[in-house]
């Protein structure tokens, strides 16, 4: 019996997985038939687009009431199609306001309520507005108890948006003329003005101003009225108003009529006929007709009166005839509109059973799915485990190569362990032999004071070394222990030569050696402080050791781009392609006596190497047999 392989268990697995997931495209793709047709992003697109429409029809439906119209019932069905709330009441609205301003009360009355029961609660607003159109509709119907109830709920609704509360107080003062109760219109009024003053609407401003002048105009206080009808006449201007200025000229005739001012009344009425004809509004131009008219038989001028009579009566019967026209076209436009509705609903329903349908066989493909996910489930953790057991393999064989590596490792350590301590034994041992023999020479009165400083002057150089190759043994073996500690800052490299000069001042002179700082003040470098000293005092200890007196020794530097280059270059005895090659290994480093017999570990330029790397930077080495050497450091400019 053959075995399955790994191979042949991640093909079956491999199978089961494409086939669920043909199963799971069938299921979305059935899902997505019976889903909505506009996900959410596009939803909030179209209720974006519903409600700029709505703006549009409710700003142009004085000058094309009909395409504002067809508009807002475009809107509608829309909204119902999307379940739209706002939408579906804004439309309605909409619709109301047309009709309304086209006199047809009753329809907008209906149109009004039936927005009503559409607006969300929390939308008040848009409640306080439709409250404010159904008190002026109310007043228009001469029901001004309903009217005050209306605008009042409209008030408490706008709460504390001054726009929305100065529209109800605009349409209450209306109500109030209405009611010839001028003292409440005129207070209603002025509060409309002084909110419109405030929120900076100033086309409600100019129609308040206007409101204003009508009371006093039917109070008989034609100074007031003036004054208001004056300076909503000049905004009217200024906001290119052209149905309101002509309703000021209307105003100024009937007052200079009143007045007996009939050829001024003549004069403003000829304006407001010309204007009135030029923006096509027939109710205005009939008012103004009759204006006319007055001021003509009060100057019995008959024959120029009977003109404008005639006038009179041929837009009257265009009004009348117009006006049965609209509202047979008005009914049947209704009838339209709720057939269109209708049709929604009936589509709808028919919608919802195939949903019902259709989410029969979602709930067939979830078993079905269920039951394949188990079977899924199943493999994976049998699949999971064989993998565990494949990954525990594979990590108790890289734990055994670990084990082979450390116990490698630990044979290096315990050699380079074994070679400190001979280093430091030899090195470390002569150094205070010596001392002490001197101590014990001089103690015995062996030796003179004058033969001991001599002693002390040719000993010196040797316990430098030392003192160095301890410095640089703890150095190294911290770094290895406890791991380096890197402060980059600005260092100027021209101090750190005269520190280094300053610190080698007696071996030099006792060598007769030339030093030369040539680098120049403010020279700079990006690294560790602490570990420049260090680099340098070893180089520059190594130079002093292997050059012969009367030698020279040179600092100075070079910039490479963005990086500077600092150089210890001497005269000394120099070194091999071999001996270089092996300065900055631990298992091939050696150290060779000075000129004087100076000796060290050697680890002093691996400390360097070391040091360097960690700052960023490149230790590099030329030299050759009798010619000296020179030690380059590489380090980052200064930031």
């Amino acid at each position: 019996m053959r075995i399955p392989k790994k191979s042949d268990f991640k093909l079956l697995v491999m199978r089961i997985l494409y086939g669920l997931f043909l199963l799971l495209c069938i299921h979305v793709q059935c899902f997505a038939q019976t889903n909505s047709a506009h996900s959410a992003k596009a939803i909030a697109s179209e209720k974006k687009y519903i409600d700029s429409v709505n703006d549009v029809a409710y700003d142009t439906y004085l000058k094309t009431p009909d395409s504002a119209r067809n508009m807002a019932e475009r809107m509608l069905l829309l909204s119902e199609t999307i379940k739209y709330p706002e939408g579906i009441a804004r439309s309605y609205s909409n619709i109301g306001v047309i009709y309304w301003s086209q006199s047809y009360y009753p329809i907008a009355l209906f149109y009004y309520n039936t927005a009503l029961q559409n607006v969300p609660k929390n939308n008040s607003l848009l409640l306080s507005e439709i409250y404010s159109n159904l008190g002026r509709v109310y007043a228009e119907l001469g029901n001004y108890k309903l009217s005050i109830e209306n605008l009042k709920k409209s008030q408490v609704l706008a709460g504390s948006d001054k726009l929305h509360l100065g529209e109800a107080f605009a349409e209450e003062s209306f109500t109030y003329v209405k009611m010839h109760n001028y003292a409440k219109a005129i207070e209603t009024a002025s509060m409309s003005l002084q909110l419109d003053k405030t929120v900076g609407e100033v086309m409600g401003a100019a129609i308040d101003y206007s409101r204003l002048g009508d009371i006093y105009y039917a109070e008989k206080d034609y100074k007031k009225a003036l004054a208001y009808y004056d300076t909503s006449y000049r905004q009217s201007i200024t906001l290119k108003m052209s149905r309101l200025r002509a309703a000021m000229y209307l105003e100024y005739a009937n007052i200079n009529n009143d007045q007996h001012n009939y050829n001024k009344a003549m004069d403003y009425a000829k304006k407001g006929i010309a204007l009135y004809d030029s923006i096509g509004n027939m109710s205005g131009l009939s008012k103004t007709y009759k204006a006319m008219i007055v001021s003509l038989e009060a100057n019995n001028d008959l024959k120029h009166a009977l003109y404008y009579e005639r006038q009179y009566n041929h837009i009257e019967d265009s009004l009348n005839a117009v006006d049965k026209l609209r509202s047979t076209q008005l009914i049947q436009n209704y009838f339209a509109l709720n057939e269109r509705i209708n049709r929604l609903d009936l589509a709808e329903k028919r919608n919802k059973d195939n949903q019902q349908k259709i989410k029969f066989q979602h709930s067939f493909i979830n078993i079905l799915l269920i039951s394949l996910i188990l079977v899924i489930a199943a493999l994976t953790v049998m699949l999971y485990f064989y993998e565990q057991k494949r990954k525990l393999s594979r990590k108790l064989q890289q734990q055994n190569q670990l084990i082979e590596a450390q116990a490698a490792n630990l044979e290096m350590v315990n050699g380079l362990k074994d070679k400190m301590f001979a280093v430091i034994g030899h090195d470390l041992r002569t150094p205070m032999a010596n001392l002490i023999n001197i101590s014990s020479m001089f103690e015995s009165e062996d030796l003179s004071p004058n033969e001991v400083q001599m002693l002390m002057k040719d000993i010196t150089p040797v316990i430098r070394g030392a003192e160095l190759t301890l410095s640089n043994l703890l150095d190294w073996a911290g770094s290895h222990i406890k791991g380096r500690n890197v402060q980059m800052t600005n260092v100027d490299m021209h101090e750190i030569g005269e520190l280094i000069e300053q610190t080698f001042d007696h071996f030099l002179k006792q060598k007769g050696l030339t030093f030369v700082n040539d680098i120049k003040p403010g020279e700079m470098a990006y690294a560790d402080a602490n570990h420049v000293k260090v680099i340098f005092r070893n180089l520059m200890s190594n130079a002093v050791k292997f050059t012969e007196s009367g030698g020279s020794i040179t600092l100075y530097t070079r910039e490479k781009g963005d990086r500077v280059v600092v150089c210890v270059k001497d005269t000394g005895r120099g070194m091999t392609t071999d001996e270089i090659d092996r300065l900055f290994y631990l298992t091939t480093h050696f150290s060779a006596y000075g000129t004087k017999g100076e000796k060290g570990t050697g680890l002093g330029l691996i400390l360097c190497r070391e040091l360097v790397e960690l700052n960023g930077g490149k230790l590099t080495v030329s030299a050759a047999p009798g010619e000296g050497s020179k030690f380059c450091v590489d380090l980052p400019l200064v930031k």
